[in-house]
């Protein structure tokens, strides 16, 4: 395959080139770690929309791209689905909320399921955002379910993190109150309409508080209705705003390195078959010989 062709009309901008590269690593093809190597170092800065679910975060989304796309603007967006890849349900309904863009010419959006990583996020996060940016989005989203993990994930992926919640999430952001503190960004409260919502929003500020003197800097709470597009506006100039601040920090480093790990072990266990690990295991057992440790020393 001609790497490089690919990576030229993926610089030009072919949709269609980018969708069949982001299969190619997505599925391993024999290879596709030359494309990759090829990748120039585009610094596209990347917004994080996490939360728990049913928090409204692909209306958001949308939302958000309407913007963009009214001021002229190229948006990536990677929407993970946590599920199973055989259950399309997440999937299915970020494709109806988002179903008016995918035919839009400057908004190209890609539904992936995290095929079981166990950190929430998708095993080649890094390496398709890489190939969104080789495409020159001017903007690129990533949306991903909160789920534990994942938020540290997407922290350490996104120049800035959006956390959204609802009014009604009081006793599951306590719970996860260590975690969103550390990786927000900016809160939303979404279906801010509820009646709870105000002071939701004021206790949402007074649990930031103890963290504003060690955070970067100050976290802003937005108040949105996003099915009603209310309150998108200020989000996004609130976002653009944060994105001009946003620094390297230690975390982004730490979730290279993981991604660095992980591709190394990749590479050291390649020829590793375990069904021929179990037959050799199964003949050394029957000789009355086998010794996990020896056996794994011996590899």
């Amino acid at each position: 395959m001609e790497w490089q062709k690919l990576l030229r009309q993926l610089e030009q901008g072919d949709i269609k080139t980018l969708a069949r590269c982001i299969s190619l690593v997505e599925n391993e093809y024999p290879g596709y770690e030359n494309l990759l190597q090829s990748l120039p170092a585009i610094h596209t800065k990347i917004i994080g929309i996490t939360g728990p679910p049913g928090a409204g975060k692909s209306t958001l989304v949308n939302a958000l791209i309407g913007l963009l796309a009214g001021a002229g603007k190229k948006t990536g967006v990677l929407c993970i689905d946590p599920s199973s890849p055989f259950n399309l349900g997440a999937l299915l309904g970020d494709r109806i909320r988002m179903s008016k863009w995918y035919t839009h010419p400057s908004v190209f959006i890609r539904s992936i399921a995290t095929r079981g990583s166990m950190g929430g996020l998708h095993p080649k996060i890094i390496e398709i955002t890489d190939l969104f940016k080789a495409f020159q989005f001017d903007h690129i989203i990533v949306e991903t379910v909160g789920v534990g993990q994942s938020e540290i994930e997407i922290a350490g992926l996104a120049d800035v993190t959006v956390v959204v919640v609802v009014p009604e999430a009081g006793d599951e952001v306590q719970t996860m109150k260590a975690g969103l503190m550390e990786i927000a960004d900016i809160f939303v409260v979404n279906k801010s309409d509820r009646p709870e919502a105000d002071v939701f929003v004021k206790n949402l500020n007074l649990m930031l508080a103890p963290a504003f003197s060690t955070h970067y800097n100050e976290v802003p709470v937005l108040k949105t209705i996003a099915s009603q597009q209310e309150g998108i506006k200020e989000l996004l100039e609130t976002i653009l705003h944060q994105l001009q601040k946003s620094h390297l920090s230690d975390k982004t480093f730490w979730l290279l390195a993981e991604r660095a790990y992980y591709l190394i072990e990749q590479k050291k266990m390649k020829g590793i078959d375990k069904t021929i690990l179990k037959k050799e295991i199964e003949a050394a057992y029957q000789k009355g010989v086998f010794n996990l440790y020896k056996f794994v020393a011996d590899k």
